[in-house]
Order: C-alpha cells, then sequence, then structure tokens
C-alpha cells in the first residue's frame, strides 16, 4: 500500500467510528524508514478532517532508558536494541491508552538535542480518538515486548530497501555531531542488526506500506 497519508486517513476515520474507545495504530519499520514522517502526516490529514485534538503520536523512543542506566547495564554501545528501551513502562502506558472511557494520559518524549528521554512530555486529552504509535518493536514477541502487539488494534509496517535505511541512519548520526568512521562502525555494530531483527517480524503485520523515498 503506497503511503498517501490522506487515503490512509480516510480509511482510518472509517475505523475510529467502529472502535469502542481509542483506536491504537502501531506504525513500525527498521531505522530510517520514516515512521516519525508518516506519523505526523497522518496526524495533520485527521487534524484537517476531525480537528487538531483529535490525534497525538506516541513515540517508542521515549521509553528509552535514561543514558546512566544504559552505562550501568553497559549498553551505551547498543542504544536502540531492544534492551535499551524500557518496555514494561511503554505496554503499561498503552493500557491507560486503552481505558473506555478515555482518560488524560501523560506521555513521554525523546530529546535529540539531549539524546535523552523527558517524562510527562505529551498530554493526550479524553477527545483523542485515533494515538499512532510509532517504534521499532512493535511485533517482537520476546519478553515484556510481547505484550505491545495486543494493546494496538492494527500495525502497519513501513517497507523501505536496507541499504536506503542505512544510509539514511548514518546521515542522522553524522547530523548529531558523530564522525562518519564512527558514523559507519555505529551502523554495522548497532543500527544493521536491529535492523535485520526489525525485518525478520515483518510477516506479523496487519498491512505494509511502501516508504516515500
Amino acid at each position: 500500500m503506497p503511503a498517501d497519508a490522506g487515503q490512509l486517513a480516510e480509511e482510518l476515520i472509517g475505523r475510529l467510528r467502529e472502535a469502542p474507545g481509542r483506536y491504537l495504530l502501531g506504525l513500525t519499520g527498521i531505522p530510517g524508514s520514516g515512521k516519525s514522517t508518516l506519523a505526523a502526516r497522518l496526524q495533520d490529514a485527521i487534524a484537517e478532517r476531525l480537528g487538531p485534538d483529535r490525534s497525538a503520536v506516541v513515540a517508542m523512543d521515549g521509553f528509552h532508558w535514561p543514558n546512566r542506566v544504559l552505562e550501568m547495564r553497559n549498553l551505551v554501545g547498543r542504544k536502540g536494541s531492544p534492551p535499551t528501551f524500557d518496555a514494561a513502562a511503554f505496554a503499561e502506558l498503552l493500557r491507560r491508552l486503552r481505558e473506555v472511557p478515555p482518560q488524560t494520559v501523560m506521555a513521554p518524549v525523546y530529546d535529540r538535542r539531549l539524546h535523552a528521554p523527558v517524562s510527562d512530555a505529551i498530554e493526550i486529552g479524553p477527545r483523542v480518538e485515533l494515538v499512532i504509535v510509532e517504534g521499532n518493536y512493535l511485533l517482537l514477541s520476546e519478553g515484556p515486548w510481547a505484550a505491545i502487539r495486543g494493546l494496538l488494534d492494527q500495525v502497519w509496517f513501513i517497507d523501505i530497501p536496507l541499504e536506503m535505511s542505512m544510509q539514511r541512519v548514518r546521515d542522522r548520526h553524522i547530523a548529531g555531531g558523530m564522525a562518519p568512521d564512527a558514523a559507519d562502525a555505529k551502523v554495522a555494530a548497532n543500527d544493521r542488526l536491529n535492523a535485520e531483527l526489525i525485518l525478520s517480524t515483518r510477516s506479523l503485520a496487519d498491512e505494509t506500506i511502501t516508504a516515500d523515498v
């Protein structure tokens, strides 16, 4: 399915009308596939049709363990891999978002300037009908990640050529201040491994969306 935000928004609106509470849509895919971009476009398209307070985006990145925890666990070099996230807290937030009637829920974000999560940065009010949940590991079935899929109404996998996504990730590292050689090493030792794991979950998605490349 092509990533036409307007068309996808119309499809989602039809599902919202049938949902007893909030509709939780998962967007997943490998690093650099455009999850955040599509989430923002969908949110804009929903706002045009239903109003600005009817949708929200929750990103898995907000559930990174703080850097001090990663240092204690010797996981700094694998930041972005499954063990570097608080998956149990992520699942608990999704459970709260599914409550009927909907309640106000505060969600964290990941600040790329600070390279750290920021708690309670987003307020998701009771009028929000659609929550777009974006993250790499929504379809994992190991450990605390196994709870995530059952808390989402649907999961879309964004498809993109692996090498294109890795180039995007490399460029992102360099834009963040990393030297090119260090960026190459990080992609090889961490990002590519994460991407291969995520690709192994692709068949579990409800829909495959072609990335806007």
